[in-house]
């Protein structure tokens, strides 16, 4: 298998998928760097599974362009199923096997003898499982840290993650999170779909946002909440007419002395050269969070379901 002339590992484009008169994927972009941990986000139906089952080459792409490792995902699939791991939202065990077991039985399904793994022993504390137990006695976030731990400790080139925090308490969540990161950091990529907003902008240094099979938003996140407005708060005694005529400065909310609005980042140097000739008290100016950045690529108001 070819690798592709990037660092891209994953590279998509125009994907297309129907299941008779549904439309799947529509046209679906995204792509996945070597050390990228990449967060990909949309509301239900909006075509993330079925981009991760063609990824996987469990279903063939009807028209578009998609690559894994430079290779077709669905004719290659053995051979790229050596490089990746991949955890579901909802794990399935042997249900008489023991935790241990079953992170052996996973890797030895990649080839690994999973007692000589490096890191094995290291991850089965931090996620603070026990190895002993029979996995039909495991609670939901159990089972997830069974597949997790097997994928982490596996020597692969890309990691992709399907809600692989579901069941998993705060404290367990910031521990995968680091060990994300430390895979990342040796150069593995990792695509993760998920939910929650705020797991991937605490780990994702890009987003893929999808809606109706299509691509919607892309790209780094600094470099998208660059492109999108910031939010101003300041206290000022009297200066909202001061501010109402600056070019730039836009949803204005008043009350008494405080002031929210929004601005355009090219435009943001002026008006905080404004505010520097008036009474300022107080100010925050603070970027768009990622919520902010799917609300505003769904045009749905902040509070409303996308």
């Amino acid at each position: 298998m070819d690798r592709l002339g990037s660092d891209s590992v994953i590279d998509a484009r125009g994907l297309r998928k129907r299941f008779g008169s549904f439309t799947a994927l529509d046209g679906l972009d995204l792509t996945v760097r070597a050390g990228e941990v990449a967060g990909f986000l949309g509301p239900n139906g909006a075509g993330k599974s079925t981009t991760i089952r063609v990824l996987l080459g469990l279903i063939r792409r009807d028209s578009g362009d998609v690559t894994v490792f430079g290779a077709d995902p669905f004719t290659d699939a053995v051979d790229i199923h050596r490089r990746l791991a991949y955890v579901p939202g909802d794990v399935t065990l042997w249900p008489h096997m023991t935790g241990g077991e079953c992170i052996d039985m996973l890797l030895a399904m990649r080839g690994i003898r999973g007692s000589q793994t490096p890191g094995r022993a290291e991850l089965i504390d931090r996620f603070e499982l026990d190895p002993t137990k029979k996995s039909d006695a495991y609670s939901k976030g159990n089972r997830q840290k069974v597949a997790l731990i097997a994928a982490l400790c596996a020597d692969t080139e890309l990691l992709v993650l399907d809600e692989p925090t579901s069941g998993l308490d705060p404290l367990m969540t910031r521990e995968f999170e680091r060990a994300v990161a430390d895979r990342a950091a040796q150069g593995t990529a990792v695509l993760m779909s998920s939910h929650l907003l705020s797991e991937v902008e605490e780990m994702c240094s890009t987003v893929t946002i999808v809606r109706d099979g299509r691509t919607v938003l892309a790209g780094e996140l600094s470099r998208l909440r660059n492109l999108r407005r910031s939010r101003v708060s300041a206290m000022i005694p009297g200066g909202s007419a001061a501010l109402s005529d600056v070019d730039g400065v836009d949803d204005m909310t008043v009350v008494g002395d405080h002031i929210e609005f929004s601005v355009d980042p090219a435009l943001l140097s002026a008006v905080l050269a404004r505010l520097g000739t008036l009474d300022v008290r107080g100010l925050t100016v603070a970027p768009p969070s990622l919520e902010d950045l799917f609300l505003q690529a769904f045009d749905v108001t902040p509070g409303a379901t996308p």
